[in-house]
């Protein structure tokens, strides 16, 4: 009796606090929705310029939005939702290319093969300077890819300046429903690996990555690496069916928590179509969303090793309400968790400085434009492993345990297993790549232009020739680049690699690149070794174990 006493008493002191501070709060709400009343209407009636009175609450509402310092929330004027609307539906077509801004430009960094932009003669490097009768002049990559998507069979009118040449070129395209295969292709490695890059989650993915994964397996596979690095997720459906090809039924995949209202949890429904393959998960910093979804259930219940470094951390769900007048609010309602309950949203600063930049990539291809991670022009990390890795920082970070009881990190992203930094230039290199950053579209194009020169002449096993770097030092100082002779010679290694990248794609394809250029990736190196060594999924994570990790 005197415990409940006790319990009781503290229960009746508490509630006349909890009280009060109901009213502070009722009436400081109060008080600040009056000052906004009162600025509005010294604004609109004092302000020495006029102001449209709509336009002045659009703003208004704007800059609430914004104050939210949530990147993914955004008020959509009537006509940004009905593009928006159209984009998620997949009823918006488009060209073929892939656009980014590069200081004032809006350059073509992609032109994907069998669309109208190849079949138009677009050209990687190519700056976009018009749109139908509207200069790109100020305009985002977002703005740009926003005026190129439209419905199937309807006309866009582009224009494109490209160097070396003095005139505008002018192409009129027909936009199209365009397909980026998810797989682009997979391999055999040694000791009967199989390899799959997995490069979106788009409508296709589960099921190219099933056909990907039952070739392989008549092949006689016996163990995989499914590599997510750079993707930068996609359809959420599609995740969940690729989490359901490797995990029993009923297992979660994930949940989604909002400030109001029980969680929603999602759940393996499939057979289990590979139950006894030893398997290797590959993430990095520029796996994001859906990529995370399936790593971190893999990985919570014990399915998958992985491998690389920590991913991007974008685990916030986003809710669009229609608004009156046409507009909508795409609003940040919720966010994704592991099995295990972590979370996958990742702060985005450590000591003020911000982990991983973000850039204005889009896709014209479909109504997939989404914002993806930036990626230095030489195709590698700037150096330094992810700073959420260290065995120190690793001390002050949440830990939790997986189905087995292995311990797995939250905080944010998916932090691998077997952590391996991903490779690094040389000084050099890194110099040379600081030097041309600015002129990147002239990189690529001039890259392009020689790539296109060697199809039809070179075979699967060429290798770079001192006359090619020659030349290609030659078309960019032609070119207006300042390029230091010295800081190119310096670099020679790395400028043979762009080069021997882009000509061999451009006669052999993605496939070959990867080939060619596999011994040099430490993490594929890594994973492939594990593999060799491990006849079971439980070999793997003893492996792991023995792994010295990172300092």
């Amino acid at each position: 009796m005197p415990s409940l006493r006790r319990y009781t008493f503290v229960a009746a002191t508490i509630l006349p606090v909890l009280a009060g501070g109901w009213v502070l709060q009722g009436r400081a709400t109060r008080d600040n929705a009056r000052l906004f009343d009162q600025v509005l209407s010294l604004v609109s009636d004092r302000f020495v310029d006029t102001v449209d009175a709509a336009g002045l609450y659009e703003k208004a509402a704007r800059g609430l939005v914004q104050q939210l310092n949530d990147p993914y929330s955004e008020l959509f004027t009537p006509k940004q939702a009905e593009r928006f609307s159209s984009t998620s539906t997949g009823r918006y077509a488009g060209t073929g290319m892939q656009i980014e801004k590069q200081g004032d430009n809006i350059v073509v960094v992609r032109v994907f093969p069998n669309t109208p932009a190849e079949r138009a003669g677009v050209v990687e490097g190519d700056r976009i300077i018009g749109v139908d009768t509207a200069s790109t002049r100020n305009m985002t990559s977002s703005d740009v890819s926003d005026r190129i998507l439209g419905a199937p069979g309807t006309k866009i009118r582009l224009r494109f300046a490209r160097f070396g040449v003095p005139q505008p070129i002018e192409h009129t395209l027909t936009r199209a429903v365009i397909h980026i295969p998810a797989v682009p292709f997979a391999l055999m490695l040694d000791g009967k690996v199989g390899y799959i890059p997995l490069q979106t989650f788009n409508e296709t993915a589960s099921e190219e990555l099933t056909s990907a994964l039952d070739r392989l397996m008549k092949q006689g596979a016996r163990g995989l690496i499914l590599d997510l690095r750079d993707n930068p997720g996609g359809i959420l459906d599609q995740a969940l069916a690729i989490s359901d090809l490797f995990l029993k039924q009923g297992q979660e995949i994930a949940s989604v928590r909002a400030r109001q209202g029980a969680a929603q949890t999602f759940v393996a429904r499939a057979r289990q179509h590979v139950p006894n393959l030893p398997l290797v998960v590959m993430v990095n910093g520029y796996a994001a969303s859906a990529s995370e979804i399936v790593s971190g259930a893999l990985q919570d219940h014990d399915r998958a090793l992985v491998v690389g470094t920590t991913s991007y951390g974008k685990g916030l769900v986003q809710s669009v309400f229609q608004l009156e007048g046409g507009y909508s609010l795409k609003l940040t309602t919720a966010k994704w968790f592991t099995p295990s309950g972590r979370t996958i949203q990742r702060d985005r600063s450590s000591n003020g400085q911000p982990l991983v930049a973000s850039a204005g990539r889009v896709d014209t291809t479909s109504g997939a434009a989404a914002t993806q991670v930036a990626r230095p022009i030489q195709g590698n990390a700037d150096g330094a492993p992810d700073s959420l890795e260290g065995e120190s920082v690793k001390k002050s970070r949440p830990v939790f345990r997986s189905d087995a009881g292995r311990t797995i990190y939250g905080g944010g992203g998916i932090t691998p297993d077997v952590i391996i930094p991903e490779d690094t230039s040389t000084t050099a290199e890194q110099t040379l790549a600081r030097a041309l950053a600015t002129n990147a579209g002239i990189v690529r194009a001039t890259l392009y232009d020689m790539s296109l020169e060697q199809k039809g002449r070179v075979t699967p096993d060429v290798t770079s020739k001192p006359e090619w770097r020659e030349d290609f030092f030659k078309r960019l100082t032609a070119a207006k680049v300042p390029v230091d002779r010295k800081q190119f010679d310096a670099a020679t290694t790395l400028v043979d690699r762009w080069l021997m990248q882009q000509v061999i794609r451009q006669s052999f394809g993605d496939s070959s690149v990867f080939r060619r250029y596999m011994p040099e990736d430490g993490q594929v190196m890594k994973a492939l070794d594990l593999l060799k060594k491990g006849q079971t999924q439980q070999d793997l994570f003893a492996l792991a174990k023995a792994t010295p990790a990172p300092q």
